[in-house]
């Protein structure tokens, strides 16, 4: 397929592993100039020869950035800027599950770290990269929600509250900045086989006495029962749709949400 983005400087945060370093391979794939942004070097130095090795004829960089800081945001956006006449796609798969547990326990402390890194972390990079884009003259936007936006689980009600709110960020955008060229949407992907979600297993693996693989079983019986493909996703499978929003062929879609959920969510809407 096609993407028809050759040329295009494309940011992916989030991009060390899992969903976003599947990303960043399809989009390279496709001939766009890769920026890998995530917190830890070497991790992402790691990521870069992957990339690399997947596509070996196009430009793949990486830069440390910590989504919870305004100041780091703001210096990558520079750089960017400095280095590749600014960014055309901006992909944000960084986040965390954050503070987790029964509603009541939760501190305010709690949720503003959880909303730092899943919503202010989006609204942070919207605000420093959108500016390049609306210069570019062409511009994708794609924000990473969840189910959980959708079909909130109850120990994790600040998670749930920030993806709500990035789907509600991104049609936001889209009334904002389309008649500039630029086009915002979300994926909201369900139990990828991702680090978070690896972590989730073998905490619980630990609490049951069990192995990942038995959690895993368990957590798809007990906890996601609605998962009607009955197994974790791959983070290819986000990525391929992620890639899709990200290119010329999905030129007429705008302020949409897609559900890569296995069709975990029980409702239709």
């Amino acid at each position: 397929m096609n993407l028809d983005i050759k040329g295009k400087v494309a940011i992916i945060t989030g991009a060390d592993s899992g969903i976003g370093l599947e990303t960043a391979k399809r989009l390279a794939e496709g001939g766009a100039t890769i920026i890998l942004a995530d917190l830890k070097e070497e991790e992402l130095q790691k990521a870069v020869g992957e990339v690399k090795a997947f596509a070996p004829n196009v430009t793949v960089t990486s830069v440390t950035v910590d989504i919870t800081d305004n100041e780091s945001v703001l210096r990558f956006a520079k750089q960017v800027k400095e280095d590749f006449n600014g960014a055309h796609i901006l992909v944000n798969c960084a986040g965390a599950r954050g503070a987790a547990g029964d509603f009541l326990t939760l501190t305010d402390e709690d949720w503003q770290e959880t909303i730092d890194a899943d919503l202010l972390g989006a609204v942070r990079l919207c605000r420093a990269f959108i500016p390049q884009l609306q210069e570019n003259g062409w511009g994708r936007v794609v924000l990473v929600a969840s189910e959980n936006a959708y079909q909130p689980y109850e120990e994790e009600s600040p998670y749930n509250a920030c993806k709500a709110g990035i789907i509600n960020l991104s049609k936001c955008l889209s009334r904002a900045y389309s008649k500039d060229g630029l086009l915002f949407n979300c994926v909201s992907p369900a139990f990828i086989a991702t680090p978070m979600t690896d972590a989730m297993m073998d905490d619980l693996a630990k609490e049951h006495g069990t192995s990942r693989e038995e959690a895993i079983e368990w957590f798809l019986k007990n906890k996601r029962p609605n998962l009607a493909v009955g197994r974790r996703g791959e983070p290819g499978e986000v990525a391929n749709v992620i890639a899709f929003l990200s290119s010329n062929l999905a030129s007429f879609v705008n302020g949409s949400n897609y559900r890569i959920d296995g069709g975990a969510v029980e409702s239709a809407f």
